[in-house]
């Protein structure tokens, strides 16, 4: 036998121990290592203890009893122990609808008693490719994911890293708080890379780029005829994210009416499709992002005190750039190489006085308009340094500054203010945005409004 073929580690659950002894026979000569038991109240442990690749899992184990349901139930539960272990179904009943659900709720394939040597051999082996493939991917992801995180040398940072590092791999609900541009959705990105669903996806939502006309649309789906334009059935952001990570970026944006919808929706773990009355469970850990003080939301009654609770397990807050200065020149560094590299420029170095220039500067924009910074710099150099004349910083203001206080109404004073920071920053809107607190997209609405 080819030693490359001897590769995987396969779990076999069954009751009856004369299969588990066919079946070790069978598979050892073609896997690296077959494990066997005929309790499957120990595949947590073994989980935990040895490196499964692919699980082998009868259907039935009590007697008198071929429901197939106990095996769904251990697949849920191996799913959320490791839910990157492909899981193959075996049973003594070829039942197609059991089979067709076991490979809904996560199973790879489906293969029936008794089996073929070669059939099982291969569904096997097709499970384990995919499960080195799925490795590989997430390998791949989590080392680019970990080449954008930056979390500097200051002891705020050092502290919000343990907590992020601690808590990751729990199922815990976060709420991220902190300015714009402070990198909340690198953490979460972090939270999901370090926890055991990073095999899934992490779907990330702007709430506030979404419309209240399309909020359970977006965040639930839709079926098909629903309403106008629904031309086929549509899964929503939750069932995107089933067994991954929901990130809700900018929840404090959300409409208190619309809050209750996803209360419920997490409450009862479940969602109903528009159009449609039938719940769809699903199985999320739920990220939240947002730039504002949710507490004083909830004194003035603008946000829901029961959703702040189910989204506030653990609260992660992000300091300001302008509160870790020693981050600024090493983050400076960072950019500096990523935006000579993008545009075909020599290596770039920044001079001692470019470095206290930037020290110097506030950053409302926090790491968001320092990148912006660097970018414009290297766009307009022409040497091998950038000095402190090569940054040309308009003046800065906090988004706190006084409005003038001759406008009349509340749509005037916003359309003032979008003025005076377009102006500011000289139409960056990345950075207009970043300085209102708002995304970019809401932005662009608003610019449209106002005819700006």
């Amino acid at each position: 036998m080819n030693k490359t073929k001897r590769q995987g580690t396969i779990l076999v659950v069954d009751d009856n121990k004369g299969i588990l002894a066919a079946a070790e026979l069978l598979l050892r000569p073609q896997f690296a290592r077959v494990i066997t038991t005929s309790a499957p109240d120990r595949i947590r442990t073994i989980l935990h203890d040895e490196p499964v690749d692919v699980v082998l899992l009868d259907m039935n184990f009590s007697a008198g009893i071929n429901s197939g349901n106990e095996g769904l139930f251990w697949l849920s539960r191996i799913k959320k122990i490791d839910p990157s272990v492909q899981v193959v179904l075996f049973t003594a009943y070829a039942d197609i609808e059991l089979a067709v659900r076991g490979i809904k709720e996560g199973a790879s394939d489906f293969v029936v008693k008794p089996w073929d040597n070669d059939k099982l051999a291969e569904s096997l082996q097709t499970a384990l490719r995919a499960r080195t493939l799925q490795d590989k991917r997430i390998a791949a992801t989590s080392t680019a994911e970990t080449s954008r995180m930056f979390w500097g040398d200051c002891e705020a940072m050092q502290q919000l890293r343990m907590l992020t590092e601690k808590v990751a791999y729990t199922d815990a609900n976060i709420l991220i708080t902190g300015e714009n541009g402070t990198g909340k959705e690198m953490i979460a990105r972090e939270i999901h890379r370090l926890s055991a669903r990073n095999r899934h996806p992490m779907v990330a939502v702007d709430m506030g780029a979404v419309t209240e006309t399309l909020f359970e649309s977006e965040l639930f789906g839709h079926v098909k005829g629903a309403f106008t334009g629904a031309h086929s059935d549509r899964p929503g952001k939750f069932e995107a994210a089933d067994n991954g990570t929901l990130f809700l970026d900018e929840i404090g944006n959300l409409s208190y009416h619309l809050q209750a919808k996803l209360l419920t929706a997490l409450q009862q773990r479940s969602i109903v499709r528009v159009g449609s009355n039938t719940p769809i469970p699903v199985n999320i850990r739920l990220l939240c992002a947002t730039n504002r003080d949710l507490d004083t939301m909830v004194r003035k009654e603008l946000f829901r005190e029961d959703l702040l609770y189910r989204i506030n397990t653990i609260h992660l807050h992000i300091p300001p750039l302008r509160e870790r200065t020693d981050d600024i020149a090493p983050l400076a560094h960072i950019f500096l190489r990523k935006q000579a590299q993008l545009y075909g420029k020599p290596e770039l170095i920044l001079t001692p006085a470019a470095c206290d220039k930037l020290k110097a500067q506030p950053w409302y924009g926090n790491i968001r308009e320092l990148e912006h910074a660097i970018e414009k710099a290297v766009i307009i150099s022409d040497g091998k340094m950038l000095d402190a004349e090569d940054f040309d910083f308009p003046s800065a203001a906090p988004p706190s500054e006084s409005l003038p206080n001759d406008a009349t109404t509340l749509e005037e004073m916003e359309c003032r203010m979008i003025r005076r920071t377009m102006d500011k920053h000289r139409g960056n809107l990345s950075l207009v945005a970043s300085e209102l607190g708002i995304s970019r997209q809401t932005l662009y609405n608003k610019i449209k409004r106002y005819g700006l």
